[in-house]
């Protein structure tokens, strides 16, 4: 089994026998992407919602946003051999951490433009675990397609 740790502004993809993990999900966007009869999928971890703030930020890296990183992650699977039917996707992340007077409100924006991107696509979520102040690690078994979560010393799937 390997382990593939996705940073900030970081896409991995893997298969069957890999498991994708990323740290310190606080308003950022952790998005998970499985294929189950290919047994491959992708994690991304997005820290703003828009590239529009700096096109050559976004040229250069792509997965720092939400509006350039989601799409890349799933041309990236089909690439692969994903097949769009078949994708169960889970989100993860869009938090608060400096709490509910937050002025900027990057998390709750990096959940609406994901979700108007996956409804543009005809894309569902089939779950996700979003807003808090509390920051969340993401364990993503690409054997299994489960993705479990810890935040606060608690644990839970998704």
């Amino acid at each position: 089994m390997m382990k593939l740790v996705v940073v900030v502004a970081d896409m991995k993809t893997g298969r069957a026998n890999d498991v994708l993990v990323t740290h310190a999900l606080g308003s950022c966007l952790g998005l998970m992407v499985y294929d189950p009869k290919a047994r491959l999928g992708g994690l991304l971890h997005a820290m703003l919602p828009l590239s529009s703030i700096n096109p050559e930020k976004a040229e250069a890296n792509p997965y720092m946003f939400v509006d350039t990183g989601v799409p890349q992650l799933f041309k990236e699977l089909y690439r692969l051999g994903a097949e769009k039917s078949r994708l169960i996707v889970k989100a993860a992340g869009c938090g608060q951490p400096l709490g509910r007077n937050e002025i900027f409100k990057i998390g709750e924006r990096n959940h609406t433009i994901l979700k108007k991107l996956l409804w543009k696509n005809g894309i569902l979520l089939a779950s996700e675990d979003v807003g808090g102040s509390s920051g969340r690690t993401v364990h993503f078994d690409l054997a299994s397609g489960d993705v479990h979560i810890t935040s606060n010393g608690a644990s839970r799937d998704l």
